[in-house]
């Protein structure tokens, strides 16, 4: 995560910016674009280091590393004022939405029920609530069932409180008295989309259309990819009836009903039909019809700055939970985060922070959002999905080791694996109380009490913030998710939450659940209550000790960065006890079991600790001293720089050593010979960063240096390697594998890094024979060509003797030609074989690293690559600047721009950060 950027104003004003659209003379298309030789990532919140001396720091603990979170839906938790059930609408459940015997629909929950049961909540060791939307909705979708906006993810108001829910008043209210008990309130945000308003004239809730199909037009008709001017101040303008492939339309009634005016705009959404989750549709389309924010276009994210400033301002708010995050493209983040997070610090709020939503189970995605995207955190969906896996299905412990040596995909210079949102289940995928039903059917309920607890045992003693998802601390289950994992606290009516079985009790959703006594409740609670007992165990290093063959013992050490006391934690899956012995940093020393119930062990000459751990159980040991400081900083040797293999766009660097002690190890980059800057601190082994090399040309040379740093404050660096920043790659995603295709074929592709300025062109070649291309694409994030097959196979024929030409695809490697990997068919009735691939073209940016261009007077700029160096110079001229030419956008087979000159040499230079070109 990067630190605050100058406000959207500040940017408008400097950003010139340098379209893929012009040809400049120059025969180049522009890609890939380097950043100075003195800037790299993260240059914004990095000081830079002296030469000689490599910095080693502790690892980075941001304020919220120690936080218990209690996800809480207020229509769901509490109905304490009965007269606001209906929103002010009528009786009428299709107008006013309030059904109480309806899971679909609002069933009386409030924000003064949350305020008068506000002792239950912190009873569970809470320190945060997390709200979801309380925004204004509107109340009906008939398309959607019809249903209700309960959940608060319709929002037609954003300046105003749901009235199902109360006033702005009675939020306020909530906030301060949450504040005097000391614990803070977080939002549920949203910046993708509003309610459905939005029609179309072609019809309701139609299919996607790509960009590739139908590009977006400016006003003036002019095609563009938006994503050439997403973050900057200059966007085309547009016209709804003519800039979209589908033209927007409003109800009577309804042109004005969206609060701020602006969001009545039509042309401020993306207009291209309903997504399908996957691919370029995943950024643009609705969500099943709900109205889908242009979040490219600087009107937008300025606008939406704007509300959540309001937010914190006006109510004191401390924090927002992000929805829908991967659906909104990077610009906007790395726009909206650092504006937001600067404006929260200067209204005092030093501990504001933001998380996001980012429903993806791989850590390589899923870190992005953090390290090339600049916001602070994310929910750990990858940890929900780990901590099923071991504590309701029983899978091998090893597992968890590999898990967690993933954190260091999420290590950069402001945030690391320690500030991530850790949870067991949710109100869209279902809770953990179900998952763990589903998962082991017949067992009794002594067992998935067992399993329950041991979930979140391991979320409260592992890494991150631990969250409880409403309901999950009286058991409650549920079929399935979303509206089946939306029960209510209070007694409900609904007849599909009456048949559920509740774990560790014998109540049902028939009468209230606010048991303080219940199992799981006492059990959070405790953990809660041990946690802030031993900081450690909650924000502490955590370091990995052993696992299991199969189901058994996991166990990990957690650290304190200051009293060096060190924890162990065991966890076992195993449905018997299960005893290991566990590797320690302290030997010969005592041991006193502080959970999982009394008694002490002694460590072994070796360090190791043999710990028993009941079936289906947690115990935590404390070490009676520090650990011994280390006489001396082991020596440290940084691996070879490599390309992450799961994202392009990372380079991985290792450090090894030797040694037996607690370690921290501060990793330096620099790029092209600039200025050393922090790249992260890794404080346990394997000791690795993953760093976000992305926004650098390819063939840009970085280097890396590091220092570890010892317990006894000893250091020693390591010799400095360096790489290259590799090229993009390139994968093929259409047509799917196994496929059959026939007539006209969609060939696609994407890249590995994702750049605007990136241009694709897709080739086939049959058989043996040469390459051919089928179209070149420069609209992204997805690279889209159409090949008609069918022509391919009748060429020269008769087309009735071939009344279908199908081929099977499967994936291969290209050859060795600049080409990424491709697919193979046989098509048609002869078995031709057909290849599919692509070749990312690189080309201004690439091409003006170096060179001198010569051209005689009014002739056509031709540049040659030179040596290292990013002038060219036009000998004899003022320096004059072509931005402003080069911000249009370039139609396909566009005319050139010219430059006049009187002959000779000519230099320009290429600025990677405002993207305009100067010429001498």
């Amino acid at each position: 995560m990067s630190a605050a950027r100058p406000s959207a104003t500040t940017r408008s004003r400097r950003r010139t910016a340098l379209r893929r659209g012009a040809a400049v003379v120059l025969s180049l298309l522009l890609a890939v674009p380097a950043l100075p030789a003195s800037a790299q990532p993260g240059e914004d919140h990095a000081e830079a280091r002296p030469e000689q001396q490599a910095g080693a720091r502790q690892s980075l603990r941001a304020p919220v590393t120690d936080e218990n979170f209690y996800f809480v839906m207020a229509d769901r938790f509490a109905n304490g004022d009965s007269a606001n059930d209906d929103g002010g609408l009528g009786s009428d459940p299709l107008v006013s939405g309030f059904d109480p015997a309806r899971k679909g629909f609002y069933n009386g929950g409030d924000l003064a029920g949350l305020l008068a049961r506000l002792d239950y909540i912190q009873g569970l060791g809470t320190t945060s609530i997390w709200l979801t939307p309380s925004f204004k909705n509107k109340a009906v979708q008939l398309e959607d069932g019809p249903s209700a906006g309960y959940h608060g993810y319709w929002i037609t108001d954003f300046t105003q409180i749901d009235p199902h829910l109360g006033t702005n008043a009675e939020l306020k209210q909530l906030i301060e008295a949450a504040h005097e008990r000391g614990m803070k309130v977080y939002f549920d945000i949203i910046t993708n989309h509003t309610a459905d308003v939005i029609g179309y004239e072609e019809g309701a809730r139609t299919g996607y259309v790509s960009k590739d199909r139908e590009p977006y037009r400016s006003a003036e008709g002019e095609e563009f990819d938006d994503r050439d001017f997403a973050g900057s101040g200059d966007f085309p303008q547009l016209d709804a009836a003519t800039s979209f492939p589908y033209t927007p339309v409003l109800e009577p009634g309804e042109e004005d009903l969206k609060v701020p005016a602006w969001l009545n705009d039509p042309t401020l959404y993306h207009n291209r039909g309903n997504t399908t989750f996957t691919g370029e549709d995943s950024y643009y389309g609705d969500f099943f019809g709900l109205d889908d924010l242009f979040t490219e276009h600087p009107r937008v994210v300025d606008g939406m700055t704007e509300i959540y400033k309001t937010w914190i301002a006006d109510f004191g708010v401390d924090g927002f939970r992000i929805d829908t995050m991967k659906h909104v493209d990077d610009a906007f983040w790395q726009d909206f985060g650092p504006e937001v997070l600067e404006f929260a610090r200067a209204q005092g709020k030093d501990e504001f922070f933001m998380f996001g939503e980012v429903y993806d189970t791989t850590k390589s995605f899923t870190s992005q959002f953090t390290t090339r995207n600049s916001m602070q955190a994310v929910l750990d969906f990858p940890f929900q999905g780990a901590a099923r896996d071991f504590a309701s299905r029983g899978q091998g412990a090893a597992d968890l080791e590999e898990f967690f040596a993933g954190d260091d995909w999420y290590t950069d210079a402001d945030s690391n694996a320690y500030q991530l949102l850790t949870f067991l289940g949710n109100h869209d995928m279902g809770r953990i109380g179900s998952f763990i039903a589903a998962d082991n059917p017949g067992a009794d309920d002594a067992e998935l009490l067992a399993r329950d607890r041991l979930a979140h045992e391991l979320m409260y003693f592992s890494r991150g913030n631990p969250v409880v998802y409403y309901g999950d601390e009286q058991g409650f289950t549920g079929p399935g998710g979303d509206q089946d994992a939306r029960q209510s606290l209070f007694a409900s009516q609904v007849p599909e939450y009456l048949d559920d079985d509740l774990i560790g009790t014998g109540s049902t959703h028939a009468q209230d659940n606010y048991d303080a006594g219940h199992p799981l409740y006492r059990a959070i609670g405790d953990l809660a209550a041990l946690t802030r007992e031993h900081p450690a165990l909650r924000n502490g290093a955590q370091q990995h000790r052993y696992a299991a063959e199969g189901p058994g013992i996991y166990a990990f050490s957690r650290i304190g960065a200051e009293d060096q006391r060190e924890y162990v934690v065991a966890v076992n899956s195993a449905e018997t006890e299960q005893t290991a012995q566990i590797p320690t940093y302290i030997p010969k020393r005592r041991f006193a079991r502080i959970y999982g119930g009394d008694g002490a062990a002694k460590t072994a000459a070796d360090g190791t600790l043999t710990v028993t751990v009941p079936p289906l159980s947690t115990v935590v040991y404390q070490s009676a001293g520090r650990i011994p400081h280390s006489k001396e900083a082991p020596a440290v040797v940084l691996s070879a720089p490599r390309p992450a293999d799961a994202d392009n766009g990372r380079l991985e660097v290792s450090a090894e050593m030797d040694g037996q002690s607690f370690y921290q190890v501060s990793f330096e980059a620099r790029v092209d010979g600039g200025e050393w800057r922090p790249a992260g601190t890794d404080d346990n082994a394997p000791y690795r960063i993953f760093h976000d090399v992305a926004a650098l040309e390819p063939g840009t040379r970085v280097e890396y240096r590091a220092v570890v740093l010892d317990n006894g404050g000893h250091t020693r660096a390591a010799s400095a390697v360096a790489a290259e920043v590799p090229q993009p790659k390139l994968a093929m995603v259409l047509p799917a594998e196994g496929s059959q295709v026939s007539g006209e074929v969609e060939v696609g592709a994407v890249a590995s890094p994702e750049k605007p300025e990136h241009e694709v062109t897709l080739e086939r070649r049959i058989a043996d024979g040469k390459w051919a291309a089928i179209g070149t694409d420069d609209s992204s994030p997805a690279y889209t060509a159409f090949d008609d097959v069918a022509a391919l196979e009748t060429a020269g024929r008769n087309p009735a003797a071939v009344p279908r030409t199908a081929g099977r695809f499967g994936q291969r490697r290209a050859d060795g030609d600049g080409r990424g990997p491709h697919r193979a068919a046989r098509f048609g009735d002869r078995g031709r074989k057909l290849q599919l691939g692509a070749r990312l073209r690189r080309g201004l940016a690439a091409g003006l690293r170096a060179g001198e261009a010569h051209a005689g007077p009014g002739r056509h700029l031709a540049a040659d690559r030179g040596p290292a160096g990013r002038q060219l110079r036009v000998q004899g001229r003022p320096q004059r600047q072509l931005g402003p030419e080069l911000r249009r956008r370039r139609a396909r087979d566009g005319s050139n721009i010219l430059l006049e000159h009187d002959g000779g040499a000519v230099t320009f230079s290429y600025d990677h950060r405002t993207h305009v070109i100067t010429a001498e």
